[in-house]
Parts: C-alpha cells; structure tokens; sequence
C-alpha cells in the first residue's frame, strides 16, 4: 500500500491539470468531510484519511506547505 501512495502522490504532483488552488480546495473538503463526520461520532472512513494524506503529500512535493 505505501507503494501506491507513493505512486498516487508522484502522479498528482506532476499532473499540470491540477493547479495549487485544486489540492488546496481538494484538502479542505476532505478536512470538512472528516469533522463532519466525526462531530456525528461516526467512523472516519479510511479512505478518506488516506486521500487526505496524499492530497497533502504531493502539494508539499510541488512545493507549497
């Protein structure tokens, strides 16, 4: 699995489709998702906490904090 990531991060952060605004719009409505979810004492899917951290990894790689 950590493969993937890796290879999901490095495609993301080469893609030139993607602009910095789309992973940071991207992360903030994962981030949403997540507290909404867990205000409702629901499970977080770890799909979701999986996307966040990739989502995050390849903006940092492109440069951006």
């Amino acid at each position: 699995m950590k493969t993937d990531i890796k290879v999901e991060v490095d495609r993301l952060a080469a893609d030139p489709r993607i602009s910095d605004y789309d992973f940071w719009r991207s992360i903030k409505n994962v981030d949403n998702e997540i507290f909404h979810i867990a205000n409702n004492n629901e499970p977080i899917p770890f799909d979701m906490i999986r996307w966040r951290s990739i989502l995050k990894r390849a903006r940092l790689k492109r440069g951006h904090a």
